[in-house]
């Protein structure tokens, strides 16, 4: 399979789209399973509050997730957004848009990361993430684990945190990103019944899964493919359906 030919292979896309602007920066995203944003506003590098919104999200229980992460975030500084931790006990992709609106709310630009990753193709996936448009990282898989790049063979995708720790910030954030789409575009290939019981998920993984919740979670299907068809994920005309 060529690599440059994802554009054209049928897979999961995932974009996050981060705004800033004087006091206040947002941070969106928008794959097969999720529409979410969070709005951070700020003054003197302090967070005066945390504004997130769930368009469209995989279960019944996540609706309760933006208090937990404005409890989480409110009046901490952006600077300690990585160190606040509490990951687990939020919704994550709500944590990951938090932590990225606080990484480059004084960016004098607009930052959107493209999350492209093939289906499977005779055992062989292809996942890559751009910049702005721009190809930075891109990794091919086989049953689980990487095949190229040569520095990266045999290794599978949970143990990529030593290597992700060694490049440089900038890095190190497309290569969690690609790493988490890449785990998440696994979804995909499960049919709906298996992942639909979320007493069958790991306990304490997210929001949802916390013991008290899992319970009574139950899935909701608003599954979009993007690779199908014109529509990009966090235009206008897709958003919210």
């Amino acid at each position: 399979m060529e690599l440059t030919s994802i554009d054209n292979l049928p897979g999961f896309r995932r974009r996050f789209r981060i705004t800033p602007a004087p006091g206040v920066v947002s941070s969106e995203v928008e794959d097969d399973f999720h529409c979410m944003s969070v709005t951070v506003r700020h003054r003197d590098g302090v967070t005066t509050s945390v504004e997130p919104v769930l368009s469209r999200a995989p279960w019944t229980t996540c609706p309760g997730a933006p208090d937990r992460l404005k409890q989480t975030f409110s009046g901490v500084p952006l600077a300690m957004y990585a160190e606040r931790g509490e990951k687990r006990e939020n919704c994550t992709h709500l944590h990951d848009l938090a932590t990225l609106a606080a990484a480059h709310a004084f960016d004098s630009e607009q930052v959107v990361y493209d999350i492209l990753v093939s289906d499977p193709v005779a055992g062989l996936r292809t996942a890559e993430i751009r910049l702005n448009g721009r190809t930075v990282l891109r990794w091919s898989l086989a049953e689980g684990r990487i095949v190229d790049p040569p520095e990266l063979v045999g290794v599978t995708l949970d143990q990529l945190s030593r290597w992700i720790a060694s490049l440089e910030p900038q890095q190190q954030e497309a290569a969690r990103l690609l790493r988490w789409g890449t785990m998440i575009a696994n979804g995909r290939q499960i049919p709906l019944e298996r992942q639909s019981d979320a007493n069958r998920m790991p306990t304490g993984n997210c929001y949802t899964f916390q013991a008290e919740r899992k319970v009574h979670a139950r899935r909701i299907v608003a599954i979009r493919d993007f690779s199908q068809g014109a529509a990009q994920p966090l235009q206008p005309s897709t958003l919210s359906q």
